[in-house]
């Protein structure tokens, strides 16, 4: 009797012991370090955020900047937009409509309210900095800088559009389709790679920015590419229900996902750049342990306390190297 005891007892220590070796492995992994990074960036409550400031915030810039554009410029936006949320049937006259009302927007905004757009747009870059900055660990920037970068990165991100829209115009039709794809993705990267270097006020190394570049670029250009697929439904389901209000609820829904996109690639590459194996050395280049540029400003300190699922929706304990 005892030794069938000893013997259970053992297979219990033995169990314990393979799962905590299990557990140990699992958290020296890229991916779990990556999780925890998403926890500690509170990913769901970020991402919602970051997706409400664009749709309250950018997508009216946009529409207000484009009234005050050439035709051709406007239309361009407007393709851009429309085919990467995937828009079609009524909802999309609703979408072209808001382009198509160039005058009626003019006149209401004026130049006053044109030169305010610039400080309107900042509520969402302030959004789009700050899931930067947390994941990376960085010390906030002041306010006069964000509203530079802000402004710069809202220039860059409508000579996108307009380059995007031109090229499919070109290469979108027939054969040349699969050179507009190629063209649109390294766009998408190029577009991703830029934006972090920006909104981390240029202190983080712009090599070490290509991971994130990468998965953000390449998920965002599959997952508008997907949005044929899986929006229209979604639209005319949500236009039959609720109106025009369907047609928000559904845009909002896109941006949900192409915000967790942002953040995932954002709290992804810090993680891999500091990395001591050789994937951090990849991205680091040969012989670099450095991941800032010379002179920058130290980053924080890591969080006191782990992070855990409560903090996915902003809810948790975990806390900073510098809270109590």
């Amino acid at each position: 009797m005892s030794t069938n005891k000893e013997r259970a007892t053992q297979l219990v220590a033995r169990g314990r012991e393979t799962s905590e070796r299990a557990r140990s492995w699992v958290e020296r992994t890229i991916l779990w370090q990556v999780w925890e990074r998403l926890l500690e960036n509170e990913f769901v409550d970020r991402s919602v955020a970051l997706a409400s400031k664009a749709f309250v915030s950018f997508f009216p810039t946009i529409i207000v900047l484009a009234a005050f554009a050439p035709s051709s410029v406007r239309e361009s936006i407007y393709e851009t937009l429309a085919r990467r949320v995937g828009f079609e049937g009524s909802s999309l006259q609703t979408f072209r409509t808001a382009f198509r009302s160039s005058d009626d927007i003019r006149r209401a905004t004026g130049l006053l309210g044109l030169a305010f757009t610039f400080f309107y747009i900042n509520s969402f870059t302030t959004a789009l900095s700050r899931v930067y900055m947390k994941a990376w660990r960085r010390p906030k920037p002041g306010r006069v800088t964000a509203y530079a970068i802000g402004v710069t990165w809202l220039v860059g991100i409508m000579v996108y559009f307009v380059l995007i829209g031109a090229m499919r115009s070109i290469l979108g039709n027939g054969p040349e389709t699969a050179a507009f794809a190629l063209v649109a993705l390294i766009g998408a990267v190029g577009l991703w790679w830029l934006t972090p270097w920006l909104m981390l006020q240029r202190q983080v190394r712009l090599r070490v920015l290509a991971t994130t570049a990468l998965i953000t670029g390449v998920a965002q250009t599959f997952y508008g590419a997907s949005a044929s697929i899986w929006m229209p439904r979604t639209l005319r389901n949500n236009q039959e229900q609720f109106g025009f209000f369907g047609v928000a609820l559904s845009l909002v829904t896109w941006l949900s996902g192409a915000a967790i996109i942002i953040v995932v690639g954002a709290c992804a590459g810090p993680v891999i750049a500091e990395d001591r194996g050789i994937l951090g050395r990849l991205v680091r280049g040969t012989g670099r342990d450095d991941v800032l540029v010379p002179n920058a400003v130290p980053s924080l300190p890591a969080p006191l306390r782990p992070a855990g699922l409560a903090d996915a929706i902003g809810l948790g304990a975990a806390t900073r190297g510098d809270e109590t």
